[in-house]
């Protein structure tokens, strides 16, 4: 599986981390930045890793920034994007079985990096539940549908 990864200034230590993670974890990492500590915006970052991941089935995507709720709402805002910041192992597993979640965000100051470990390998490793949920997800659908006009559908 390909994960594409970004953060801003207040992720990115715990992005470094990570990346090194999922590597040794075997997965492909695609680095979309920052690459430094320098102030950056992250509505920049999380677009190109929700853009990217709605138009490239197979692909998901981990956002950092400082509390994981900012990256959260701009990738929301593209169509096909289901992203939830994560600040333990229970949520982000219930994110992935009952919302097929494709974008993880995360707190780069308020989650260590073995916590988040531990939640990206559980979001990582659940699949999609399916069955009922599957309705709720269609809905979430057509809601983007009525409201987007550029959808990546």
């Amino acid at each position: 599986m390909k994960v594409i990864i970004a953060s801003d200034h207040g992720g990115y230590k715990l992005k470094e981390e990570l990346k090194k993670f999922l590597k040794d974890k075997k997965y492909e990492v695609v680095d979309y930045g920052t690459y430094s500590e320098e102030p950056v915006d992250y509505p920049d970052l999380a677009m190109l890793v929700a853009t990217t991941v709605a138009q490239n089935s197979g692909t998901c995507g981990i956002i950092i920034d400082g509390v994981g709720v900012a990256s959260a709402i701009v990738a929301n805002k593209i169509p096909g994007i289901r992203a939830v910041p994560c600040y333990d192992s229970c949520t982000a597993r219930i994110s992935r079985l009952h919302n097929n979640s494709n974008i993880l965000t995360l707190g780069g100051r308020i989650v260590g990096i073995e916590l988040a470990k531990d939640i990206v390998e559980v979001w990582l490793n659940t699949p999609f539940e399916g069955g009922r949920h599957i309705r709720r997800l269609e809905k979430i659908a057509q809601i983007e549908k009525k409201f987007t006009k550029n959808a990546f559908y």
